[in-house]
């Protein structure tokens, strides 16, 4: 053997001794998946594991990133596998429910401190406390409203100020068609972005009394009249084709691409699209700043909702069953104030940790944390807060509804089947 190849064979064992020393030091494995695109939200997180692995010598944290339709598809599968992550993405409601149901989420009452629980607001701990026991870590809220390109805008004429009715909304469209302007951007393959219409419009006609009847099971249910209501109204808006073309087959992040990109003038979507746009459009920056705008969801006339009432998230953390100590140490760390101030100023998201928001720099992102703060009726998204089965046919019907396929008796009917069923 030459000098070159016996030194080129000596590098090579030294790195498989190196490599096999790393991975023997690592006694101890947590690993975290986690819903995200965002390259500069994935470079955070990675620095947060890297110091807490700094700090605690034998462990390393190893987080993976899919797309939300990808991990929802996954996550059933993954949470029956012996092989599971120890960490997971949660939106909390009733999908948590059936997963503390089926035994796969671990207790965290026993090492959620008083300390530790006093870190967040009372409502986000109470989002992840099913039979009185704590199964998630939360993490942040969001709220659901119209964000819009306010050139687009300007050029039909539209004053994003003057929107507060569903027939100003209505107004606002027919403006931005005269103009050649695309009024809406959506994701209808994915369908949850477009049930976003039909539950805010049962939660502004009906309020929160009509939701919670439902869920009591008194009158009709989810075929009574709020929700028949919330179908007629959205119908309203389909008739006047505002979405743009070739909407129900694009996904989420193709629809945030596409609404970066300056292809329609409104979307109505949670805060995330703030991270979401930036990932997916042509130059990866979407609309700047100070071209895009942000309007609640209108009222509408007649309607027994508070305009102040909102729909949104309480995202967080659950630790799988079986889990190391240290996956729920590590949200711990996580969760310290000076990881969540990062986090609201750098505009990532919004923290539920107590004494952080004041960080909030992003325009729209303080208005929402105002918003959701002030609000006495803050409902988790319909298709989380059913459970997966009820949720999955309130998205079914939301892009039916979207596509003229189906009437707004039916699908109230459909959903009350459902949640029928499923109880």
């Amino acid at each position: 053997m030459s000098y070159k190849k016996l030194m080129l064979a000596a590098a090579c064992a030294i790195t498989a001794s190196c490599s096999g020393m790393t991975a023997a030091l690592a006694d101890v494995t947590v690993r975290m998946l986690h819903v995200e695109q965002s390259p500069q939200v994935a470079g955070f997180w990675n620095d947060i594991a890297r110091r807490y692995e700094a700090s605690h010598p034998g462990v390393k944290v190893d987080v993976q990133y899919l797309e939300n339709e990808a991990y929802k598809k996954k996550l059933t599968t993954l949470l029956q596998s012996s092989d599971r992550p120890n960490i997971i993405y949660s939106w909390a409601g009733g999908v948590l429910r059936d997963q503390v149901k089926a035994g796969v989420i671990e207790d965290l009452t026993p090492v959620m401190d008083a300390p530790w629980k006093a870190r967040f607001v009372p409502a986000a701990v109470q989002a992840y406390t099913v039979n009185d026991k704590v199964y998630g870590v939360p993490m942040h809220t969001a709220q659901v409203g119209f964000f819009y390109n306010k050139d687009l805008f300007a050029k039909a004429g539209v004053d994003a100020s003057s929107i507060k009715t569903w027939d100003d909304l209505l107004g606002a469209v027919k403006k931005l068609q005269a103009a050649g302007i695309t009024p809406i951007i959506t994701g209808g393959a994915d369908k949850w972005p477009v049930h976003f219409y039909w539950s805010h419009l049962a939660i502004r006609i009906g309020g929160k009394e009509a939701f919670e009847a439902a869920l009591r099971g008194e009158g009709k249910g989810f075929a009574d009249t709020t929700f028949v209501q919330a179908g007629e109204v959205f119908k309203q808006l389909v008739d006047l084709k505002p979405f743009q073309a070739g909407f129900l087959g694009a996904t989420y992040p193709q629809s945030a691409g596409q609404f970066g990109d300056g292809k329609g003038a409104m979307m109505l979507m949670l805060n995330n699209l703030l991270n979401t746009m930036k990932a997916n459009s042509a130059d990866k920056v979407g609309i700047p700043e100070d071209k895009l705008g942000w309007f609640p969801f209108p009222t509408v006339a007649g309607g027994k909702g508070d305009p102040s009432d909102t729909l949104g998230g309480l995202n967080g953390w659950l630790v799988t069953k079986g889990s190391p100590k240290e996956a729920s140490d590590f949200l711990k760390f996580f969760s310290e104030a000076e990881n969540q101030r990062q986090a609201a100023e750098r505009g990532f998201y919004i923290p539920v940790v107590i004494g952080t928001q004041d960080a909030i720099k992003h325009p729209i992102l303080r208005q929402v944390a105002e918003n959701v703060s002030k609000s006495k009726y803050h409902q988790l998204y319909y298709d989380q807060m059913l459970g997966p089965s009820v949720g999955a046919v309130v998205n079914d019907i939301s892009a039916d509804l979207a596509a003229g396929r189906m009437k707004p008796t039916e699908a109230a009917e459909a959903v009350q089947q459902a949640w029928e069923l499923a109880q």
